[in-house]
């Protein structure tokens, strides 16, 4: 699963990302962990999962997502709440 191109990226400008941009990168992180659930990730393996994003980005995403109460880490392990699984679940019906 690949994360959706930045256009402010892709066109040589380094604007910091916008709330748009870190919603984004949340869903395609988020999407990315529960589609592998019930596979253990690492936050490095994410990250190369979106290697045409930077770094950051997806880290940031991480952590407002264990902020949320939507993934939790172990260590460098990333998993996905209960309530995320279930959420996930709902939603397939």
């Amino acid at each position: 699963m690949q994360a959706q191109a930045n256009p402010q990226r892709d066109h040589g400008c380094d604007l910091p990302p916008t709330e748009s941009d870190d919603a984004s990168a949340q869903r395609a992180v988020q999407a990315f962990v529960l589609d592998q659930h019930p596979a253990t990730l690492t936050i490095c393996e994410i990250a190369r999962e979106f290697s045409d994003q930077e770094g950051d980005e997806v880290e940031r995403a991480i952590r407002d997502l264990v902020g949320a109460g939507l993934l939790r880490c172990e260590g460098a392990s990333v998993l996905p709440t209960r309530a995320a699984l279930h959420a996930n679940q709902l939603e397939g019906e």
